[in-house]
């Protein structure tokens, strides 16, 4: 009982420290792209600077100016934007080995999909990361890297096909989850691998009086710009594990696809504003028909494999014998799953009534989509699953 205290106790306090530092990350990152777009080149400012803005905020007036590669004389006092990328990170990657590596039977493994044991799915979960952020790097520091739109191009075709591939090797929720780990971990790495140690470089030279190398800027500011079109798929992916009807059904894959066009089309819009380079209001006509194509594959239901033909005449002890058998070990006043504490959301299934309450939710997370029993832990057959549905579609639990 201690155990499973404390490991509640952490995975609370690892997510609030993830969702405060993520918070924090996403902030800043926005506010300096927001102002170095807004620069505006004027007569009469230093040699070496782009530009010059000013802004208002909390009944004071700031004046930004930005070097395009560094001042002349090292200032006396820098700030560093790093440690709010890095906790991020730390804190999600702790989260992701407490809930999904060592919780792989019921997050991150579906055997119906792929028969794994729960170490052989940390490790793929795990190397991907690697290997995916290695594969991206060299396509940066590649010829290609200096053609922006083909990088983009090829960088999103690569992160659909990954997705693609997860959705056969993981749980919904699990290929889910690791791709948007996977985007996280890239972002941090930028951060980490090339802007911070590219101006750590600057300040060197600074400081040794020797003239900075352009080049380093012009490869952090490249990182800063893909983390800004990267950051809300990754917020999405960050909440989609609430909705069953996102990760757990046919078209998961192709739903994140659309998410990883129509975020980074989004930040296209303000990024537009904030440079004075127009107002392209067509992005948000394109977000909603995104977010309608959204709904649709998310209204097609789980795969094939976990749908058969429905009986005629349901009838509910039938039904209760299938909640009763797949449901109830967690879904009960007292669980008897081994480490499950309580009811998760507190749904118990483990009597008529609360079977009758929760119907939709039954329809939800177990009929128009396989999210329960989470990896199909406990089996449930596409004939329990069609005899759920016609149950509900009779609508006998309404009455």
């Amino acid at each position: 009982m201690v155990v499973l205290v404390l490991t509640e106790a952490s995975s609370l306090i690892l997510r609030w420290l993830h969702v405060v530092a993520g918070i924090a990350w996403i902030g800043s990152s926005f506010y300096f792209i927001h102002l170095d777009l807004s620069l505006r080149h004027r007569a009469g400012l230093p040699d070496g600077v782009k530009g010059e803005t000013w802004q208002v905020h909390g009944g004071g007036f700031y004046h930004m100016v930005k070097y395009l590669v560094a001042p002349s004389r090292m200032p006396d006092e820098l700030t560093w934007f790093k440690w709010e990328a890095y906790t991020t990170w730390l804190s999600g990657f702790a989260l992701l080995v407490l809930v999904y590596y060592l919780g792989a039977d019921l997050y991150l493994i579906d055997r119906g999909v792929l028969d794994l044991t729960a170490a052989q799915a940390a490790a793929v979960a795990f190397a991907s990361l690697l290997v995916a952020w290695l594969a991206y790097e060299a396509l940066c520091r590649s010829p290609l890297g200096r053609h922006e739109t083909a990088l983009a191009a090829i960088g999103y075709v690569f992160l659909v096909a990954l997705t693609y591939g997860f959705t056969h090797v993981f749980s919904g929720r699990g290929a889910f989850t690791q791709i948007g780990a996977l985007i996280g971990t890239i972002m941090v790495a930028n951060v980490f691998v090339v802007i911070i140690p590219n101006q750590k470089r600057i300040v060197a030279d600074l400081v040794a009086g020797r003239t900075p190398d352009p080049a380093m800027g012009d490869a952090g500011k490249q990182r800063s710009v893909h983390n800004n079109y990267l950051t809300l798929p990754v917020v999405f992916l960050m909440i989609s594990n609430h909705y069953p009807l996102l990760y757990a059904t046919r078209y998961n894959w192709l739903i994140v696809a659309i998410v990883l066009a129509i975020g980074p089309l989004i930040r296209h819009f303000y990024n537009s504003r904030h440079a004075g380079t127009g107002n392209p209001w067509w992005v948000w006509a394109a977000a909603a028909a995104a977010m309608g194509a959204v709904a649709l594959l998310s209204a097609a239901g789980p795969r094939p494999a976990a749908v058969r033909a429905a009986p005629a005449q349901p009838n509910f002890a039938a039904v209760q014998d299938i909640v009763l058998s797949r449901c109830s070990m967690c879904h009960a006043g007292e669980p008897v799953w081994d480490g499950i504490a309580t009811a998760p959301k507190d749904v118990r299934l483990d009597s008529e009534r609360a079977i009758l309450d929760h119907a939709r939710r039954i329809e939800v997370f177990a009929v128009r989509s396989n999210a329960m029993p989470p990896g199909n832990i406990t089996e449930m057959t596409g004939e329990e699953r069609a005899l759920l549905a016609a149950w509900l579609a009779a609508g006998a639990w309404a009455e």
